[in-house]
């Protein structure tokens, strides 16, 4: 709902309120409502606002409570503020807002760090603590992320300083960054489609809190990081039947849907690609609100290429659930000259560089929704959390070492062709195969396919799709809502037996509590995966697009790539395709094109887009 940014210095100087000026001003497009400063002492803060609780200027941020000597900067929303506010008001506290925001502080105060393991809901938040204990003045900053990521924290630190902001571009235009490449990093982008885990960014000088995590700065530079949260991947004790845990999802889906309808003082739609998942949300939304909202886009096809479940559109089931349920619908078909022209504002508005075609989709959706709402709903995260991907049962029907499994069926490229793509200057050893070796290992897990699906929720779903799902429409100052990423819900389907959420093709569970809520053509149709063709497809423009960047002056002067590797791509782009089948020649050229964005022109003094 929100943009933040801050600097804590460590050295005795003031913060620079220039450099938190334009971290914020970077910020701008996620939060046009309102902006705000706050200094005290060695802490500055900036803050933009999504109005979207509370409207009223008594809920603009920085938030400060004069009374319990407290301020805060917060992105996100507490899907049960009500009822803490209501426990909080018990205990005595009293508030001067309505929203959110002000519950945090609160919440702070009353039970410390320990706040956050009561929220549900997505977030991003600084604390400054000017509370006083034996007259000793014991200042510090408290800042938090929820349980998967969904709302982003960059940070950067030096002997001197720490600076936060909600977009890694937004630090750069600070100043002061080192923006050198950090090589596991690249290992990571390019093995698993641009997932870099957290902490690590593709620079060395950013670096993001990991999801689940608090992180405690003191005024000497001191920091302690804790995670407040686990997912627990075995079976219980006395496992239900299966018609106890389909009844269980249905309950806490519906639970978790009406936490995310209610959290707004605005209208909220949904984003209704036509599958499963989103049109689930849309049938169980309908009898609860009146003339709902519902959005849905689709692109040009490549002529000749037959795309089975990959259609450029799902106009014709989404038109079904649209008609079924009486929404107020909008359709928006994207012809490819649009998606080249506005290529350049999407790579621009990426936090960090992101393959997934769902990025330019979101970007251009977003801008249409956002004349139109400021929340939608959205079914990411079933497909990781419920099992609706191919590879799943690919991987399950391997031998071997677990992370052999894996890789074989996910890793964008095996170590010998990385090696191959990457100039010597930026070779390690295979530390991709080495992190998700550990991850897999870790204990409490069951079966291969729980420790994969741990790892999914945990790790890989913070980075693609949860972070284009905050990025892409925040650009636009729209927020969008992710049920299926409730941590309640997460945490019922994390028990259950693989082999219920693989019967039928996988998502067994959303698929048996839809029968009867959406039409069965919706629910059986084959999975569709969601291209933009032209950046899969790469032909003509694009082609000729990516070629530009690959063997432009910038490229060639960095010498991240080995060029006969390049041209064996340009050679012939439609023969190489990753696992999962994205572009490899769309995945060199993004990066490079977001190093020239971001980081040349920081660099030369032009700054970002």
């Amino acid at each position: 709902m929100c943009g933040i940014c801050g600097e804590l210095r460590f050295d005795g100087a003031s913060p620079d309120m220039r450099a938190v000026e334009r971290m914020s001003e970077h910020l701008a497009r996620r939060g046009p409502d309102h902006s705000g400063t706050f200094v005290d002492g060695p802490l500055a803060f900036g803050h933009r606002r999504l109005a979207i609780i509370d409207l009223s200027p008594s809920a603009d941020q920085p938030m400060v409570d004069t009374t319990l000597h407290l301020a805060l900067v917060f992105n996100g929303t507490i899907y049960n503020y009500r009822e803490l506010r209501a426990e909080l008001v018990e205990m005595g506290y009293t508030f001067f807002s309505e929203g959110d925001s002000e519950v945090i502080l609160k919440a702070y105060h009353a039970w410390g760090e320990q706040c956050v393991q009561r929220f549900y809901g997505m977030f991003a938040f600084a604390i400054w603590d000017m509370q006083e204990a034996d007259d000793k003045h014991r200042a510090s900053l408290f800042l938090a992320r929820d349980r998967f990521g969904i709302k982003p924290l960059y940070l950067t630190q030096d002997a001197g300083r720490l600076r936060f902001a909600s977009s890694l571009p937004a630090l750069l235009a600070g100043g002061g960054v080192d923006t050198q490449l950090d090589p596991v990093a690249l290992h990571h982008h390019f093995t698993l489609h641009t997932v870099v885990p957290a902490p690590r960014t593709v620079l060395r000088g950013v670096r993001k809190l990991p999801p689940a995590t608090t992180m405690a700065v003191s005024l000497d530079g001191r920091v302690t990081q804790r995670v407040y949260w686990t997912l627990d991947v075995t079976r219980p004790a006395q496992p239900p039947t299966e018609a106890e845990w389909l009844d269980a999802t249905a309950k806490v889906l519906k639970r978790a849907l009406e936490r995310h309808r209610l959290a707004a003082d605005v209208p909220v739609g949904v984003l209704l690609s036509g599958g499963l998942d989103s049109s689930l949300l849309v049938g169980l939304l309908a009898d609860h609100v009146d003339d709902l909202l519902t959005f849905s886009i689709g692109f040009e096809g490549i002529p000749g290429v037959s795309v089975g479940a990959e259609k450029a559109d799902e106009f014709e089931f989404s038109d079904l659930i649209s008609e079924q349920y009486k929404t107020r619908h909008h359709k928006h078909l994207i012809p490819d000259s649009e998606v080249l022209e506005r290529l350049p504002e999407a790579v621009a508005a990426m936090t960090e560089p992101m393959m997934s075609h769902d990025v330019i989709a979101f970007y251009l959706l977003s801008e249409r929704v956002s004349k139109e709402v400021k929340v939608v709903l959205a079914g990411q995260g079933a497909d990781e959390v419920f099992g609706g991907y191919f590879w799943y049962p690919l991987m399950d029907a391997e031998t071997g070492p677990a992370v052999e499994r894996f890789s074989r069926h996910y890793f964008d490229r095996d170590h010998a062709e990385y090696l191959e793509m990457i100039a010597p200057e930026w070779h390690v050893p295979d530390v991709t195969t080495e992190m998700v070796a550990q991850e897999l290992a870790k204990p409490q897990a069951d079966t291969f396919l729980d420790e994969v699906w741990r790892f999914d929720a945990t790790t890989l779903i913070v980075d693609d799709p949860v972070k284009r799902v905050d990025n892409m429409p925040m650009a636009w100052g729209l927020e969008v809502r992710v049920p299926f990423l409730d941590h309640e819900l997460v945490e019922l389907a994390a028990r259950m037996p693989p082999e219920l959420k693989l019967k039928e093709g996988g998502k067994y569970p959303l698929k048996a509590i839809s029968r009867g809520v959406i039409p069965d053509a919706v629910i059986d149709r084959p999975k569709g995966y969601f291209p933009v063709p032209a950046l899969k497809h790469v032909r003509g423009p694009f082609l000729e697009l990516m070629r530009g960047i690959l063997q432009s002056d910038a490229c060639k002067r960095r010498g991240l790539y080995q060029r006969a590797y390049v041209d064996k791509l340009l050679a012939n782009p439609e023969a190489h395709f990753t696992r999962i089948q994205g572009s490899k020649l769309w995945h060199l050229a993004l990066l490079e094109w977001w190093l020239q964005v971001h980081v040349d022109s920081v660099a030369s003094g032009a700054g970002a887009v």
